[in-house]
Parts: C-alpha cells; structure tokens; sequence
C-alpha cells in the first residue's frame, strides 16, 4: 500500500491545529506581560523558543507514532494524537502559581521559576501516570470517558467561538458555511483546494475588507510591529529550575499542581481513548510518555507550559488528515517561535478568520459520543455532559463579576471617587435568596468538573446494566475524590476559585457519595433478587 506522509486532508488539519496552537501562544504571552510582568523579549527569547521546542517535540513522535501504527495495520487512514499546550493548566499555572509569586515578589523571574516547578512536577506525574492509566481506561465505561471531552467541545470550543461567530457575522458565515459543505455536504472546491485552506483565506480576506462596511478593524498592517524578529535558540534552564526545585516550594503550590497533573493524565485518557473509537488504537503507556517527556522538555529549556494530548481527534480523522497536518504544525510553530514572528502572524491571520475549524471540530467531538457508544448508553452521555456546563457557566459568572467590578472601579477614577468599591463573588452572603445556593452548587459541581463527568457517567452506565456492585465502586471513588479535595471543593478570595486540597475537604460531599455507594452495594447483595427485570 502507498503511505502518504502529506495529504490534502492534511492541509486542512494544519490549519486547525495552527490555529489552535497560536491562540494559546497569544494567550499565556499576552497574560504574562500582564499579570507577571514578563517583558515581551524574554519571553520572545526564553519563554517561547522553549514552548515550540516541546511542540515540535511531540507533534513528531506522534506522527512517526501513527506512521507505525499505519504500516502494523496496512491502513492509510490512520491519524497522528493532535498535541499541544494545555490549556487548562496555563490558567491554572498563571492565575494560581506565577501571579502570586509575581505578586510576592514583584519579581517576574521569580514568577517563571514559580511557573517551571509547576510545569516540571506536573510533567513527572504524567510520566508516573503513564504506568497505570491503561488499567483506569480499561476499568472505566467509553460513555464516561467521551462524554467529558463532548461537554469540553460543546462549551469551551463550540459555544465559545459560535458566540464569537454571532458577533460578526459578516467575518464568520462564509467561512463557516465552506466547512460544512465540504466536511457534511461532501462539496468538493474547484481544482481540490481544501475547504479549510479556502475558509481561512476568505476570513481573511473578509477581516482586511470589514472596516469597509463599516465593522471592527481586524487586520491593521499599520499595528506591525518587526523589531520582535530575529532569531532565539533555546537554551536550557536547569540551573534556573534547580533553584526552585525544593520541598518548601513544591509544597506551596502542591494544592494546584496535583490536581492539574491528575486532570492533564485523565484528559489525555480521554482523548486517546476518543482516537479508539474513530478507528486508531494508540498505545496508551507510550502515548501518555511522549505526552510528560515533551511537557518535561519543555520546561528543561525555559517553558512554564505543560503540553498535552489535544482534544480533536475524530475532528482532524473526519478533515482527512493523517499524519503530515502534526509535521506541519510542530514546524510551523518552531518556525515562528524561533524568528520572533507571533505577533505578525497575530496581525496578518486574526482568530476569527479561523476559528470555523476548530467550531466543526467542536461539533464532531460532541457528535462522536453518541454515535460510538451503546445506544442504550446514551442516558449516561447526556449526564456525563451537564458538569463541562457548570464549568462553562462559572467563567460567565466569573468573568461577568470581573467586568462589572472594572467598570465599578473605571466610573469612580472618572468621577473622582475615592471609595474601594469591588464587586466580589466571596462578598455574597449564603442567605434565602435563590441565586447564592444555585451560585454555591454550581461552584461545586464546576470543580474538578473532568472527574464529576467521568464518575457520574459510570454511575449512569453500570446503573442501566444492572450491575450495582460497580455503581458502588464508583460511588466509593466519588467519595475519596472528595474528601481529598479533587472534585467539588473550593474557597473563593475575591473573584478567583481556588482548589481546597486538604483532607478532609468537603464533608458533606463525600458522605453523600459514601451513602450512595451503600445504597448500590445492598442492592448488589440483598435487595437485587427482589428487583423486577424490568420497569
């Protein structure tokens, strides 16, 4: 057979996973300078050089990894794991471990090395997790595992950017129309171009024209800013992580670490066990290892960010891409990252220009869990679902609180006020009011909301097959995990949640899980005899 190491599906997947990339590469830099006041040239010359190194590190071993896969199956459909920086840990890492070292200090050096402890721990309980992920994949139902990736892409990758997509029509519809023609209508372009590569091109030409008619300006090549370019090797770090890799420091950040290392080796579960379902069987030990040995990398050479196993898979597999689209990426990346070239690239190709992939991708994710498990499991997606939301509802809340208390703060300075007037989540008094308890369950339920997903979907699964004794099992896991702080525990300082890793965290929680575990266990024993065999 002919394996094609580039093929025009490829094309399409470049592009998607770029972009994915390159929104993550504009967020931590844009949060650094802001928040930790890191200056743009070390993180042009240290910062990123160091991040494109473990990205091109990884997006290659997964390809040659899908590549063997390819030949050991004498298939030529085979799709190479999506990787990249973990989206979920750079917040973590920024907001809860290098802010408060910033803010400690007023030193952003001391921030970064704040950052690389964090990215280091984490990267060693992936490589740890590697050894007994495989038993915790076998041992939990596929609805449990797809369906927290389906309310991940729902929320997070669809609703965010088909919001974004409403906001202006006159850049997204096109592009979004041209990627549901070729990827569900099976529209084929003139001369084979690929919808993707036709769908960015067209955004951004609409995002050039659009001052014309009126709308925001989204590409101003007066904005361009070339003093950034020039070219940064990176350089290792291990003097730098060395002096902060110590008990006292571990220890002052464990709360937000392990729970980030843990969610980064589930997530990662997740998609793998995603990439099974739309045909590709990748080994989980060695693709769990070149997951921590590229976060590991990274960090070794200056990178505050884990990377990860993306999302997306069945999306990229449905594109058509193999395994060039991860060659692509983890060079075009490495290219950028190294000649200082993310900011014109920031100009030139604006995110929504771009974002109709990664909405699609959304969709098929979403898509792939009801279609890949039983159908009379499908009770137990639906449930699975409902946590990502709470997740995606508590940044609305968060977030719609922050712009109300900057625009509190903006009105006094404009007036001459003088008052300290904040808006705060923590100042809302439990009372009879019915927003505080939803406000406070949906808090619960938002935390370690990847876990909530996975425990509550096996519930519902071992539920409809009547098997009791693994309902209990599983109850008994959501009993431990909450007593130990990984799901539902939470303290609020002002307008940031913040992870309550202590034992025993939640009380309530993890004897209302335990009193469920009872509950499945009598029915294992004694009262399932009485049951009807059906209702």
């Amino acid at each position: 057979m002919k394996f094609q190491i580039f093929t025009k599906g490829d094309v399409d997947g470049f592009f998607g996973l770029m972009i994915d990339n390159l929104i993550q590469i504009l967020v931590l830099s844009g949060l650094c300078m802001a928040l930790c006041g890191f200056p743009i040239g070390f993180i042009t010359s240290v910062v990123l050089p160091a991040t494109a190194l473990s990205i091109i590190f990884g997006n290659v071993l997964y390809s040659i990894q899908a590549y063997k896969l390819s030949k050991a199956t004498n298939r030529t459909d085979v799709t190479a794991l999506p990787y990249g920086i973990n989206t979920v840990s750079l917040f973590a890492f920024i907001f809860f471990v290098m802010f408060p070292a910033y803010q400690a200090t007023r030193d952003y050096t001391m921030a970064w090395k704040a950052g690389l402890l964090a990215s280091f721990v984490s990267g060693l309980i992936e490589v740890f997790g590697s050894f007994i992920a495989n038993f915790i994949r076998k041992s939990t139902p596929r609805a449990a595992l797809l369906s927290a990736l389906s309310g991940i892409a729902i929320t997070f990758i669809s609703m965010d950017f088909l919001v974004r997509t409403f906001q202006f029509p006159l850049i997204t519809f096109l592009p979004l129309a041209l990627i549901l023609l070729q990827y569900f209508g099976k529209i084929r372009f003139p001369f084979g171009i690929p919808g993707g590569l036709l769908s960015v091109f067209l955004g951004m030409l609409l995002a050039f024209l659009s001052p014309h008619w009126g709308g925001p300006s989204f590409i101003a090549i007066e904005n361009l800013n070339l003093d950034s370019i020039g070219f940064y090797l990176p350089k290792p770090m291990l003097t730098e992580l060395l002096e902060v890799l110590t008990i006292s420091h571990i220890s002052s950040y464990f709360a937000v670490i392990l729970p980030m290392g843990i969610f980064n080796v589930i997530g990662s579960l997740q998609n793998i066990e995603s990439a099974e379902a739309s045909g590709d069987s990748f080994d989980t030990r060695n693709s769990l290892l070149i997951n921590g040995a590229g976060t590991l990398l990274g960090t070794l050479f200056g990178s505050p960010f884990p990377t990860t196993i993306y999302i997306g898979h069945p999306g990229w597999k449905a594109l058509g891409a193999r395994y060039g689209y991860s060659i692509l990426n983890g060079v075009f990346i490495a290219l950028l990252a190294l000649f200082g070239l993310v900011s014109v690239l920031q100009i030139l190709v604006p995110i929504e220009a771009g974002m109709a992939i990664v909405l699609w991708i959304g969709i098929v994710i979403a898509s792939q869990s009801f279609q890949t498990t039983p159908k009379s499991h499908s009770p137990a997606v639906v449930m699975g679902l409902l946590p990502a939301f709470a997740g995606w509802g508590v940044l609305l809340v968060q977030s719609s609180f922050q712009f109300v208390d900057s625009k509190l703060q903006g009105a006094l300075l404009q007036n001459g006020g003088t008052l300290s007037l904040h808006f705060f989540l923590s100042d809302i008094p439990p009372n009879q009011n019915f927003l505080p308890y939803a406000l406070s369950g949906i808090l619960s339920l938002s935390q370690g909301f990847l876990i909530t997903s996975m425990v509550w979907a096996s519930i519902v699964v071992f539920i409809i097959e009547r098997d009791f004794w693994k309902a209990g099992i599983w109850s008994a896991i959501g009993s431990l995990l909450s007593v130990i702080g990984l799901i539902h525990a939470y303290t609020l300082s002002g307008n940031v949640i913040l992870n309550q890793f202590q034992i025993p965290a939640q009380n309530e929680f993890w004897l209302a899980y335990g009193l469920l575990s009872v509950l499945f266990f009598s029915l294992h024993f004694g009262l399932r005899k009485d049951l009807p065999d059906s209702v």
